[in-house]
């Protein structure tokens, strides 16, 4: 069951069952018809069309004809801008890109190669993409963040060439252009929209062709995206960002009030939720949001989210509420319990988890080191974050010994013959030197 108060912004659940939770569950749907059709008409042009109709659709879609050439930012730009930043922002910038590239180092795979007795030799080569497109969107707010946490694992994973591309307008702020200046962007482009998904995955004479694209953005440009998949890859389709706190009675009010407004203020689709054992929590909840909103300066926006999206489920235990976490499978589990090491050991779907009273998700998307790119509305039940691992792709190594042909070419020849392919066999008998077999 649940119940939202006349004077509170949030619901309320009491659970178990589980079942009570399905409603409240997001969908990872695809776009309406009229965004899909738009989108597919301007893959379709540029496809066809490259730079002339990526000059039209911006004239179309966001009023400025800007011819090709001046579309791209020159570095000096960048350099000038990293010049202007207020010291303490210039820092903050540098510290994200040192602990994010810290982190993300972590996470190099070198391959691997074994040789057997025989001489038979197995491995896994792993390389790099040679060239990424990164969206950095535009629209509500500009995000340097965004910026850092989706290039430097590529520079880490030692992609060659980061393309980004950012609608053009006011959110091209000097922070984001010095963030491309110390993550390591290779070049910039004044475009965005689906236009711009679309000059990445075919390339133009002005905008080079990419292997993989990552980065949020509008609906246009996550449906672009998915339309794209398999001319180019992707890293996933984002939804509204997502925040669930598990919290029992040594969890303040007003800290777990915080903690959702700072994820409900992104935008009226984003999703807070607290699950929680305590009643006396439950209780104290709704006051709590309504007084920090009371000095949130986006506070129209939070109520909205929390209204639209916001849930407060009163579980009877601690394994409830892990019971929870797991079906919800968020992008952000804040855990704010007495042992919140305990607690994740029982977590097995979540994006990123933030331990304890000292780790407000905040920290994630900016510094820590993680990359804040996580999996949302549920996808967390088989996604991770993004990482050096999505810049990388992995071949297969095999060079057999004259020995292991000899002992393996009956098995591959009764195999092959089995599906009826007699070239398989013939090649295999051609080169254990048995062809008379």
């Amino acid at each position: 069951m649940f119940r939202k108060a006349r004077e509170s912004m949030i619901r309320r659940l009491v659970v178990p069952p589980l079942e009570a939770l399905r409603p409240f569950l997001p969908q990872l749907d695809s776009a309406d018809a009229a965004t899909r059709e738009t989108v597919a008409r301007i893959l379709q042009r540029v496809a066809a069309d490259g730079d002339r109709a990526v000059r039209a659709c911006t004239l179309e879609l966001d009023g400025l004809d800007l011819p090709p050439a001046t579309w791209e930012v020159p570095r000096t730009e960048w350099v000038a801008a990293l010049d202007r930043l207020p010291a303490a922002l210039r820092r903050a910038l540098e510290l994200a890109v040192q602990r994010v590239t810290a982190y993300h180092e972590r996470q190099r795979d070198p391959g691997f190669s074994f040789t057997e007795a025989d001489g038979t030799i197995l491995g896994m080569k792993v390389t790099p993409l040679d060239r990424v497109g990164l969206y950095v969107p535009g629209g509500k707010a500009s995000y340097p963040s965004s910026v850092i946490m989706n290039a430097v694992p590529a520079v880490v994973a030692g992609v060659r060439d980061i393309i980004a591309v950012t609608p053009p307008g006011g959110f091209l702020t000097d922070a984001v252009l010095a963030a491309c200046q110390l993550a390591g962007v290779t070049r910039l482009f004044r475009i965005g929209g689906a236009q711009a998904v679309a000059a990445l995955a075919y390339g133009t004479a002005t905008v080079p062709r990419v292997d993989k694209i990552v980065g949020p953005g509008s609906r246009w440009v996550a449906e672009a995206k998915r339309q794209v998949v398999g001319q180019v890859g992707i890293d996933s389709i984002a939804g509204p960002t997502e925040l669930l706190v598990l919290a029992d009675e040594s969890a303040g009010a007003a800290r777990v009030a915080a903690d959702l407004i700072a994820q409900a203020e992104h935008d009226e689709d984003a999703s807070a939720w607290c699950v929680t054992t305590s009643t006396v929590l439950a209780d104290a909840l709704p006051a709590a949001l309504q007084s920090a909103l009371l000095e949130a300066p986006r506070a129209a926006i939070a109520r909205a989210s929390l209204e639209r999206n916001g849930v407060v489920i009163l579980v009877p235990t601690v394994d409830d509420a892990i019971a929870v976490a797991n079906l919800r499978a968020p992008e952000h589990l804040e855990i704010l319990m007495r042992d919140p090491v305990a607690v994740a050991a029982g977590i097995r779907h979540a994006g990123a988890i933030f331990l304890g009273r000292h780790t407000p998700e905040p920290v994630g998307d900016y510094i820590a080191g993680p990359s804040h790119v996580l999996p949302t509305s549920g996808t967390a039940r088989y996604a991770s974050p993004l990482g050096v691992y999505d810049f990388i792709k992995r071949t297969s190594v095999i060079q057999y010994s004259a020995g292991r042909l000899v002992a393996d070419a009956p098995h591959v020849i009764a195999l092959a013959e089995a599906e009826q392919l007699a070239g398989h066999a013939a090649a295999v008998r051609q080169a254990a030197g048995r062809d008379h077999d």
